[in-house]
């Protein structure tokens, strides 16, 4: 069983580095480009799953790479919960906490990397108790988490796997050890 693991395509906000998460934007032109470019791939897979984060951005990225149809949201896929750092940029964010990182400190009003890392374990046991594949579709900060977790990392982990929008990433395994066989992977012009 392998999770093909889908970041949404580009945001006003993710161009501007500002963390979006209860905020319901949708994709710019170019984000629309890149979930449309995945579609030949995704398309010619069978899923006996799809997933997706309520936020428009992932539901747009979804529709527009072809699994709209076969979709069920699913609110553990949210954004991280970035509270009173919402719509901040990192170095806003750094002026009020000096040495601030999400993976290790949360977000004051929101959530913490435990919290999100019990989401995500929630997303990963539906995952592998399916007889087949499945697609995740969602955010940057929840899929580092849930690729730690995959891997039996703590959450704070996430920190080590850089995620970029409109990538494509697949989790699955090696000889019954949890895997990483794909990440960020562009799919190129």
């Amino acid at each position: 069983m392998d999770a093909f693991v889908i970041r949404h395509g580009e945001t006003a906000w993710s161009l501007s580095g500002q963390h979006t998460g209860t905020t319901d934007i949708p994709l710019t032109e170019n984000g629309r480009r890149l979930a449309e470019r995945l579609q030949p791939v995704l398309t010619k897979e069978v899923f006996a799953l799809v997933l997706v984060s309520p936020m428009r951005r992932a539901r747009e990225t979804c529709e527009l790479a072809g699994l709209g149809q076969q979709a069920v949201i699913d609110p553990d896929l949210m954004e991280w919960n970035y509270g009173e750092y919402e719509g901040l940029t990192p170095e806003q964010i750094r002026a009020k906490a000096p040495g601030w990182l999400i993976f290790r400190d949360g977000c004051p009003g929101g959530e913490a990397p435990a919290q999100v890392g019990a989401r995500v374990d929630r997303v990963i046991a539906r995952s592998r108790a399916m007889e087949g594949d499945v697609a995740l579709f969602a955010h940057g900060h929840v899929l580092r988490v849930l690729a730690a977790r995959w891997l039996g990392l703590p959450a704070e982990a996430g920190q080590h796997f850089l995620l970029g929008t409109g990538t494509l990433s697949v989790l699955g395994g090696y000889r019954g050890v949890p895997a990483v066989r794909i990440w960020n992977g562009p799919l190129g012009a």
